[in-house]
């Protein structure tokens, strides 16, 4: 895709009750010390990051990314990635971490951490969210932002996985458009939490776009597009199409080249609609008048992104090929997506399983059922159950690769900075960002660009501890 991009995931905690004398709290504190006081996987923040951040509350890992505590929740921040796979071998690299500490803690059998985005009992949500760098010098055009939007809210057809029941939401300002009829079982989980398309605010009213401008780089130059819509995948064919294909559509965006006729009345309506009805076919109005569904809105950007981007590069080349795949299997065999398209492998184990029981959708073992697939843990997660073929077989089986636990990525700022990490673990003279680096003297390497590697400018910094020059 050669963009840089990255995924923040926020993971759900379940304890048996031989594992909550400790209390739920304890449990992704204690992995998060484990992960960066045992294992020495990462170096902790000696300093307040900001007042919901103060020192120990988390820190960078060697593999560049970040792990931390978000409101009693463990998240995981990849580094910044250039390529699919990086990206859904670094996204693995968290998952893998934290199940590896569990297990290592002996707390594999008692403890669970869930990669999902809601809580039944509560009706909380929990995010995960996508990052993308774009040229500052890109214009979001009225044109363009309804086109990105339509995008966004179709794309769950392939990147949704899948709740039973939904969620009642309350936000400021905010009157549902759709259907209080309930619902057994809809495509994305965090469709019902999604209430405009772009806003500031992440906490009470969530956007299909965040408006926040905090590129983490040179803003001069750069702006970072910040996604709340994206569901956690367990596939890691799911991922790469997600990402993958964003990245694209965002090459369209950039080039002017986005479909016309493609932005949706109400992005928002339209994205809770598709999701509830739980259908490939559902009509959504248009600005225009019009009228079509959601398949048909990604036919319109496949055949715009074929048109353009084919031939490119290889990777550009299997994004296309496996795009226009999902979306006539989607039509035509769904089955075939079983392993790669989550809420479609969900809803086939539990329709399954129902049938087997006699059981309703209102059940509350369905329920249960429903997180047990976003389980970590590959002897109990039910998505691991799942078997796949084909090219998602083949892209699921290979998409880890050992070094993500403790080698950055190579092509992008990770690179040194993950040099600066892997320094720094049991010193107490550092403090790291993700576009600095500096000292307890007052020595700083600024990083204003994710496209460079810094390691040499990094080597330099870490030898005499002095300000080392930008260039690389």
């Amino acid at each position: 895709m050669d963009r840089i991009a990255g995924i923040e995931t926020e993971y759900g905690c379940l304890t048996l009750e031989s594992a909550s004398s400790r209390g739920l709290e304890a449990w992704p504190l204690l992995v998060k010390n484990h992960l960066f006081k045992t294992a020495r996987l990462g170096a902790i923040d000696l300093h307040y990051r900001d007042y919901e951040e103060p020192p120990g509350n988390g820190g960078f890992l060697r593999n560049g990314g970040r792990l931390y505590l978000d409101m009693g929740h463990l998240e995981y921040a990849s580094p910044e990635c250039r390529s699919v796979r990086d990206m859904v071998a670094y996204d693995l690299a968290g998952d893998r971490m934290i199940q590896q500490a569990l297990n290592e803690l002996g707390a594999g059998d008692s403890v669970s951490f869930l990669k999902n985005n809601i809580d039944h009992h509560t009706g909380a949500t929990f995010g995960c969210h996508e990052n993308y760098l774009m040229h500052r010098r890109t214009e979001f055009r009225p044109e363009a932002i309804g086109g990105l939007l339509s995008f966004l809210a179709t794309r769950q057809i392939f990147t949704g996985t899948g709740p039973v029941g939904s969620a009642r939401v309350t936000a400021f300002q905010y009157e549902s458009t759709r259907s209080e009829e309930p619902v057994d079982f809809q495509i994305s989980q965090r469709a019902d939490h999604i209430v405009n398309d772009v806003y500031q605010w992440v906490q009470f009213n969530r956007a299909i776009i965040n408006a926040r401008d905090e590129p983490l780089a040179d803003e001069r130059k750069f702006r970072r597009l910040h996604l709340l819509i994206g569901d956690s995948n367990m596939s890691p064919y799911a991922t790469a199409l997600k990402v993958g294909l964003t990245a694209l559509v965002l090459k369209l965006l950039e080039e002017d080249c986005l479909p016309r006729q493609v932005a949706l009345f109400d992005a928002v309506a339209a994205t809770q609609s598709i999701s509830h009805e739980c259908s490939v076919q559902t009509i959504v109005r248009l600005v225009d008048g019009q009228c079509r569904t959601a398949l048909e809105i990604q036919h319109a950007f496949y055949e715009t992104a074929h048109r353009h981007l084919a031939g490119r590069d290889e990777e550009t080349d299997w994004l296309l090929a496996n795009w226009r795949f999902v979306l006539e299997a989607l039509e035509y065999k769904p089955q075939a997506l079983l392993g790669g398209v989550d809420w479609i492998s969900k809803k086939w184990l539990l329709e399954a399983f129902r049938d087997e029981e006699g059981l309703g959708w209102d059940d509350p073992w369905l329920e249960s059922l429903d997180l047990e697939y976003h389980n970590l843990n590959p002897e109990k997660g039910l998505f691991f159950a799942v078997e796949a073929s084909g090219e998602i077989a083949r892209f699921n089986q290979n998409a880890f690769f050992d070094a993500a636990f403790t080698q950055p990525p190579q092509d992008t700022r990770a690179a040194g900075r993950g040099i600066a990490i892997a320094q720094f673990i049991g010193e107490e003279d550092y403090l790291v960002n993700w576009d600095s680096i500096s000292n307890a003297r007052g020595a700083i390497l600024e990083m204003p660009d994710p496209l460079k590697d810094y390691r040499s400018s990094v080597r330099d910094f870490l030898k005499h501890r002095r300000v080392a020059p930008m260039g690389d």
